[in-house]
């Protein structure tokens, strides 16, 4: 049944899947798609793609993906702003805003927002800042941790940062660790809230063990044995995510396999890496997967393992729970939010020993994949969408 509609937001999303990217901040869209089916809110959505002056390469595809369109059940609008690679991080908040602004002026005319709404701090919070003083709206912002920790490093981004959440109606964290960093930056910690991810609780959950892996073995053509204790690590290929640590771990974990889920630009650094130390045949990259993959994949492992050196609140460490496989994580962004219980695994030093060990811990400790569920009961969509209408009705 669906929800009647009161109220309207505009939500500035650049971190958000398109036909080039259609993995490319799936939680963002997820979040938007509970809270216009849930809610009383209605949403639109626009997604301004950054194209530099001559799209070759992957900026070709993503320049074919610069077309409007209603997906997850919501008007999606994608304009596409000037980039200019590695040296334009400061002016593209204001490339966004005048590339956003004619489109949001007109569709403000046809039908009023009450609210603009910015899913990333850093570039989107300083251009939906223009946008809603232009339109003449208040306007929140929401911090996920690589906009905080990455910008807020540099002097030009902490100033934006800074001047975007003293002029928001309302800023959101995705976790306590988050906000007090950003407090740490010099924000008003006392306003600011914490706005949990979701999850799909139908997707992800622990699934029956009986033939899981041979299936798994037969899919990706990994020969994956009785006794292997099975790894995977879900994440962008990246050195903050730290999947070398994890490659360099399994040296001294014999009956360990890793499997990779992810990509990014350190693939052929670890290929290289496993093989130069002799454990290639036990690494697995499986790329990125649709998340239909991923229930089976969690819900076969013994642990999932992801020694990160920053996070807000990773959307694959509540996956994994969901499916009942413990975490062997680090002690970054809101870890001990989610590591509350010793079912839900260990939190380590970011350094190979303390991986192993931490490994050998979960591993060597058997628990119910239900008893690990529980540890995220409080996550699902729903809940995420009803916190989002909430916090929007008390500012707009």
């Amino acid at each position: 049944m669906s929800v009647a509609k009161t109220r309207r937001v505009l939500s500035l999303a650049t971190l958000f899947p398109n036909a080039a990217n259609p993995r490319f901040g799936v939680f963002v869209a997820k979040s938007l798609e509970a809270l216009q089916r849930d809610t009383h809110w209605d949403v639109t959505v626009i997604n301004p793609l950054g194209l530099p002056p001559v799209a070759l390469g992957r900026y070709r595809a993503l320049a074919d993906a610069a077309e409007d369109g209603h997906e997850f059940g919501i008007a999606v609008y994608r304009p596409t702003f000037r980039l200019l690679p590695k040296i334009g991080g400061r002016l593209n908040p204001g490339l966004i805003a005048k590339a956003v602004l004619p489109l949001a002026r007109r569709l403000h005319a046809d039908h009023p927002f009450d609210l603009v709404d910015a899913q990333f701090f850093y570039p989107d919070g300083p251009a939906a800042m223009i946008i809603a003083r232009e339109l003449g709206l208040p306007f929140s912002v929401k911090a996920r941790g690589t906009d905080i920790h990455y910008w807020g490093a540099r002097a030009y981004g902490r100033d934006a940062l800074l001047e975007t959440a003293r002029e928001a109606a309302g800023v959101l964290a995705v976790c306590a660790a988050l906000a007090d960093d950003m407090a740490t930056l010099g924000m008003a910690r006392d306003t600011i809230t914490v706005h949990y991810t979701g999850l799909d609780r139908d997707l992800f959950r622990p699934m029956d063990h009986v033939g899981l892996r041979a299936r798994l073995g037969e899919t990706f053509s990994i020969p994956i044995a009785s006794g292997d204790r099975l790894l995977v690590s879900v994440g962008a290929l990246i050195e903050r995510k730290g999947q070398s640590l994890v490659i360099k771990a399994l040296a001294d974990l014999p009956r360990a396999r890793l499997l990779l889920v992810g990509k990014g630009e350190d693939e052929a650094s670890l290929r290289a890496l496993a093989k130069e130390i002799g454990v290639a045949e036990r690494v697995h990259f499986l790329g990125s997967l649709a998340p239909t993959m991923l229930p089976p994949i969690l819900s076969a492992a013994d642990a999932m393992v992801l020694p990160s050196a920053s996070e807000g609140l990773a959307n694959a460490w509540i996956e994994a729970l969901a499916c009942g496989t413990p975490l062997v994580i680090t002690d970054a962004g809101g870890a001990r939010e989610v590591v509350t219980a010793p079912e839900a695994g260990v939190i380590v030093a970011r350094n190979c020993r303390a991986i192993r060990e931490g490994i050998d811990l979960v591993t060597r400790r058997p628990r119910s994949p239900e008893t690990v569920a529980a540890t995220v009961e409080k996550f699902s969509w729903e809940a995420n969408a009803a916190a989002l209408a909430a916090h929007y009705d008390a500012i707009a």
